[in-house]
């Protein structure tokens, strides 16, 4: 550390003096948290690369003006790099382009909506099959949610008759579509 308490002061010192060394170990140092920045900002592994590249240069470049003091380098090559991404994402909003990009639907598939419909009209069915006491007591409970107690006494029967009626109507549903289990 030095009297500036930044750790870099003596490192960029030495890169502006051309010294070859110093800047391989300030490369090495930095570039990988200069790429992590930037990929995460960009999601783009080459966009990255070119930020980092270009941040390393503006280093260079800064280096024999670096006055101590100030901000840490560190934090300047943080902001640099930033302020790159940031034009290259507003690059890309401002591009225009002759057809939209590729998206990718992340929304239902569109057959869903026809499987959907295929489902509830074979259940439709298997429920329309079904002798009409078993299918009055299965849609008094499941469709309508009433309780047994209630279904019962509207359908005027025994709770346990009706326990009896869903059982036999849930056995024979379970039977017409045993296919859509699959």
């Amino acid at each position: 550390m030095t009297l500036s308490g930044d750790p870099d002061e003596a490192l960029v010192a030495r890169v502006g003096r051309g010294d070859h060394a110093a800047v391989q170990t300030l490369v090495a140092r930095k570039l990988p948290r200069m790429l992590q920045l930037a990929q995460r900002m960009l999601n783009d592994a080459a966009e990255a690369e070119d930020v980092a590249q270009e941040v390393f240069v503006r280093a260079w470049k800064q280096a024999p003006n670096w006055k101590p003091g100030g901000a840490r380098f560190d934090t300047w090559l943080h902001r640099v790099a930033l302020n790159l991404c940031y034009d290259r994402l507003r690059r890309r909003r401002e591009q225009t382009m002759a057809e939209p990009p590729e998206q990718v639907d992340t929304g239902p598939a569109p057959d869903r909506g026809l499987l959907a419909r295929d489902t509830g009209v074979r259940v439709t069915a298997a429920l329309g099959a079904l002798p009409d006491r078993q299918r009055e007591a299965v849609v008094l409970c499941h469709y309508q949610d009433l309780g047994n107690i209630e279904a019962a006494s509207l359908m005027g029967v025994s709770v346990e008759a009706l326990e009896s009626l869903l059982s036999r109507g849930r056995r024979a549903l379970r039977a017409a579509l045993a296919d859509l289990r699959e």
